[in-house]
This record gives structure tokens, C-alpha cells and sequence, in this order.
């Protein structure tokens, strides 16, 4: 065989795992119908941050949580590899309430976090107009997660990339996965240049996992939910994570200041609808007055990668040779370090443990 492992997909889920398979001396091929990363991975805000998402105790929700301890050495290896820089900040983030009714549903909600080792603390009006100037007036309340943190995506994907590439993975982009056949101990990967072996395979295509057939089983399916974004070139500074609702601020370290979001259901249509852009807008500027003269510099959107059933699809695909690490939703970018490590080494494990006399491996 050519391969040890060929992953269908080559967002940051695929290429973190492309990464981590390949640093276990497997030889790894990542292939991608578009471009490495080059949609919801590069499209996403890169907000790490448990503390606007976990509100109870649950596997994945712990999952997301050793993803976040992750994050800091996974970024110092990926800059150590390649010698690449990666805008990680890991500043906090501050909820505000709007209403004392808010502000008591945001307290509650700070106490339960607390017990699952999420920490938060009150900030007085002082305090959060020290934290972050740009605020509007008249908040009920505010709550201050030390530990939220964001990663710009592009930066992560850019150093992946040559990752990989230093690594020795076969990065095939404009090459799409068109089935998969997966045995017991071997996977053939079906592609529109060609088949593919290899002693396993990853499916890691995001939303578009389910449009990828895999014989003889019955997978979980995956299906794109859409968010728009948009984006700013601020001189000032917005400090952390802002958030109120489903709405967020946060800043990236050259002063681009990106607002979202939204989410629809509405297939894989790409238009921008400028009815979602205009709410957004107005939203992010009864959180930031700064914003409501400012035109956006930029406007976009993504499909997060959505699943049926509770958390994302990650794991070995009952005995066959078939990994699945798809249905990351809204955190794809936080929980990679988590779903490589896990994947990965799965993989790795198994084929140790078949590999006596295989010549695929090195």
C-alpha cells in the first residue's frame, strides 16, 4: 500500500490528525475537494471558549475542556515545527447582561459553571469599563471567564500546512473522496483521480461528510448549518471576548475585530443574505457604539459542520478500518487538539498492534 492512512478532508480535524499520525512515522495522504482549509476552518471566528457554550456536565463538554488545556501546547508545537507564528491570545472573555433579569440568569449560570472547573468572576462597572472600553453604557451586570481564549484559524491552518508538509504528508487538494470501502483491517478510498489503499482511512469532510458514501455502514449524518460573519479593521484596542446572547466580539492581534453570528439551515447556498448581515451589525453595535458608524470591511459566511445526536462523530467506526471525526459544529477549531490526539492515536495503536509483518508501515 501506498498509504498507512489516507483522511478524507483536510480541514483543521483532518490536517491536525494528518499532522499527529504523521509525527508517529505513518505514511499519511490528505486529501480535500477544494482547498486545505478552506472552508469552515478558515471561515470560523476562532473562539475558544467553553465558558459561553458548557453549561452542564457531559462527555464532550469535558471533551471541549481537555481540548482547551490542550491549546496552548499544541500551539508552541506547531510554531516550534515550522517556524511559524499563530495568533493564540488567551485574554478571557466578559458576558454582559442587559437586564437584571439577565444579569441573574448569568449569575446562576456562573454557579454551575464552577462546578464543572470553569471559572468566572463578577466585574463591577469600573471594572469591566477598565476591561473593556469600548462597551456600552448602562450593563446590568458582567461576568469575566479568565480562561476563554481565541486562535485565529488562518494562522493555525498556514502552520499545518507546512506541518504536514515537513512531516511528509501527501496534501492532494482538488481531489474529491467519492466513497469509501472499509474492511475489518484496510480501507479502499475511492477518489476522482483514482483508487486509493491503505491500512485505514479518516472521514473528516465537515458538513460534507454524509455526501461521501461508505459501504456496508450505517453513519450518523452530517449536515451544514450556515453562519454568517463579519469583520472590522478597529485602531483601538476591544480587549476580551465580548459576548451578549448569540452575540460575540473578538479581536485578533493586528486590530481585525470580528462580529458574529448567525445560523440557518439553509443547505450549502453561499449568498450572502444582507437582512442577517444588517442584524449582525446592529447587534454588535448596541454592544460596541463604536461600530454603528463603521462600515464592515469584510463580510462572509460558513457551514459549520452539524451532526445528528449529541457531540461530534469521533472515533473508530465499529470494527472496521474507518475513523470518523466529523459534526464538530460551532467548535471545530477548539477541539482539534483533542479529536487529533484522540483519533490519532487510536489509529496508531491499532495498526501497532496488526502491524507484525505489514510492509505499509516505516
Amino acid at each position: 500500500m501506498a498509504f498507512d492512512v489516507i483522511i478524507a478532508g483536510a480541514g483543521i480535524i483532518g490536517s491536525s490528525i494528518a499532522w499527529r499520525l504523521a509525527q508517529h512515522g505513518l505514511r499519511v495522504a490528505l486529501l480535500d475537494a477544494g482547498r486545505m482549509g478552506g472552508e469552515a476552518s478558515s471561515a470560523g471566528a476562532g473562539m475558544l471558549a467553553p465558558g459561553g457554550e458548557i453549561e452542564d456536565r457531559t462527555p464532550w463538554n469535558d471533551f471541549a475542556l481537555e481540548s482547551l488545556r490542550l491549546y496552548p501546547d499544541f500551539v508552541a508545537e506547531l510554531e516550534s515545527e515550522t517556524g511559524q507564528r499563530i495568533d493564540f491570545q488567551r485574554l478571557g472573555a466578559v458576558d454582559v447582561a442587559a437586564s437584571e433579569e439577565e444579569w441573574r440568569a448569568l449569575e446562576a449560570r456562573g454557579r454551575v459553571q464552577a462546578s464543572l472547573a470553569i471559572p468566572s468572576c463578577p466585574l463591577s462597572a469600573g471594572e469591566l469599563r477598565k476591561q473593556v472600553p469600548l462597551v456600552r453604557d448602562g450593563v446590568a451586570g458582567a461576568l469575566f471567564y479568565p480562561q476563554d481564549a481565541l486562535a485565529d484559524p488562518y494562522d493555525v491552518m498556514r502552520a499545518l500546512r507546512s506541518a504536514c508538509l515537513i512531516r511528509g504528508v501527501e496534501i492532494r487538494e482538488g481531489v474529491a473522496v467519492e466513497a469509501i470501502r472499509p474492511s475489518a483491517d484496510s480501507a479502499e478510498v475511492r477518489t476522482s483521480t483514482g483508487v486509493l489503499g491503505a491500512a485505514a482511512a479518516v472521514l473528516a469532510a465537515g458538513a460534507w461528510s454524509s455526501q461521501i458514501p461508505v459501504e456496508g455502514l450505517r453513519l450518523r449524518r452530517a449536515f451544514p448549518v450556515r453562519g454568517h460573519l463579519i469583520g472590522f479593521h478597529l485602531e483601538s484596542s476591544l480587549g476580551p471576548i465580548v459576548r451578549h446572547g448569540h452575540t460575540y466580539l473578538l479581536q485578533r492581534a493586528g486590530g481585525f475585530t470580528i462580529a458574529g453570528t448567525s445560523s440557518e439551515h439553509a443547505g450549502f447556498d453561499r449568498i450572502l443574505d444582507p437582512r442577517i448581515l444588517s442584524d449582525i451589525h446592529s447587534r454588535a453595535a448596541d454592544l460596541l457604539p463604536v461600530l454603528s458608524t463603521k462600515t464592515p470591511d469584510r463580510q462572509w459566511l460558513g457551514f459549520r459542520p452539524g451532526v445528528e445526536g449529541e457531540g461530534p462523530a469521533v472515533g473508530r467506526a465499529g470494527e472496521t478500518a474507518l475513523w470518523l471525526a466529523y459534526g464538530h459544529y460551532r467548535n471545530g477549531i477548539l477541539l482539534a487538539p483533542a479529536t487529533a490526539a484522540t483519533v490519532a492515536g487510536e489509529i496508531t495503536a491499532n495498526l501497532e498492534t496488526g502491524s507484525s509483518g505489514r510492509s505499509g508501515r516505516r
